[in-house]
């Protein structure tokens, strides 16, 4: 019995791949275009792509929408501290770092009204973040609040709410409780597209739940980091110690 005959795309990436880890292709450097690749490796488009997307796949390449495939460089880590936000709040202000902050106003449906406990249609804030190391991403976050809970001035830029939202932590006033649950999971495809990694490659999914004193949920937050972007510390702490250190 014969073995199996490797496939042509699994040969390409092999040798990109050797190419990439021995340093004749070097981290931030753009590959050919998939139309030159294709034609140096004597195969169709389609087997090209899907040997770039086994490398995409593993972190090696990125794809950048209208500019080509690039080397990945080595990764900086962010932390995620339980309870504060992207960044250990004495590094939060790392000017490396910027985030961008959308909000807008939706209806709770689906797995929101379970996860906030409120009717269907409720209005909520929603709060959508993006971190970014340079071109790349680094984390995304999307906070939910109900409508009359949310900060007045959401994206004033001068407002403790931006200053919050900027690193993920809790948008509102100091919660009596949060709960957080952590899983490794594959990205959903909007993640992924978002987050420019493959559809393979794991996440850090974050699920974080605020309470205040009578028991109501004031905030909900679905936060996703690429596995090898980021530490987390889930740490029991008391959620007015950032403020009064900023105090």
């Amino acid at each position: 019995m014969t073995g199996a005959v490797p496939s042509r795309h699994q040969d390409i990436a092999d040798d990109l791949r050797n190419q990439i880890t021995t340093g004749r292709i070097q981290p931030g450097e753009r590959l050919p275009s998939e139309a030159d690749l294709a034609d140096r490796y004597k195969v169709s488009t389609v087997t090209l792509r899907r040997a770039l997307a086994v490398l995409q796949g593993e972190g090696l390449v990125e794809k950048i929408h209208g500019k080509g495939n690039f080397v990945r460089r080595p990764r900086r880590k962010i932390m995620y501290v339980g309870g504060w936000g992207t960044l250990d709040p004495w590094t939060a202000a790392e000017p490396a770092l910027r985030v961008t902050v959308r909000s807008t106003t939706v209806q709770a449906h689906g797995h929101l009204t379970t996860l906030l406990k409120v009717p269907v249609g409720s209005p909520l804030a929603e709060f959508s973040c993006v971190s970014h190391a340079g071109e790349s991403p680094h984390g995304l976050a999307r906070v939910y609040i109900p409508r009359d809970l949310a900060p007045v001035g959401d994206l004033d830029d001068t407002s403790s709410c931006w200053e919050a939202a900027t690193r993920f932590a809790v948008l509102g006033p100091p919660p009596a409780a949060v709960r957080e649950t952590a899983c490794a999971r594959p990205p959903t495809p909007d993640e992924a597209s978002t987050l420019r990694i493959g559809h393979a490659a794991p996440v850090l999914g974050i699920t974080r739940v605020a309470t205040d004193v009578t028991g109501r949920i004031v905030e909900a937050a679905l936060l996703v980091f690429p596995g090898d972007r980021v530490d987390a510390v889930l740490a029991t702490h008391h959620m007015t110690d950032e403020r009064q250190i900023q105090a």
